[in-house]
């Protein structure tokens, strides 16, 4: 089971974007994609048939999983995250620090 998933909002806790928070747009692998995280400019050729203008892009680069944590509202810090069955057989993600269910 990932601990990180699409739509979660992370804290990163090393690197040049430490404190930031962001949404995860998308999990690659061992790498995630977060919002406004990470920025680099990319020099992106014009492509006709994709309707995409030229130019220099500003996009979002991937951060490895190991440097973001997920970000607990109730606490307002970065937790770590395991992972519990319940009663009903489904496995679900628990903030380590509480015990508190992250899936509804």
């Amino acid at each position: 089971m990932n601990r990180i998933r699409k739509g979660d909002q992370v804290l990163v806790i090393t690197g040049k974007n430490k404190g930031q928070r962001g949404d995860v747009l998308r999990v690659a692998g061992d790498r995630v994609f977060v919002s406004n995280v990470n920025l680099v400019k990319r020099h992106t050729k014009p492509n006709p048939q994709a309707n995409q203008a030229g130019g220099i892009v500003e996009r979002e680069a991937s951060i490895h999983l190991s440097n973001v944590q997920l970000f607990n509202p109730a606490t307002n810090k970065g937790e770590r995250v395991g992972s519990k069955t319940l009663a009903d057989g489904r496995k679900v993600r628990v903030f380590r620090s509480n015990g508190e269910v992250v899936d509804a």
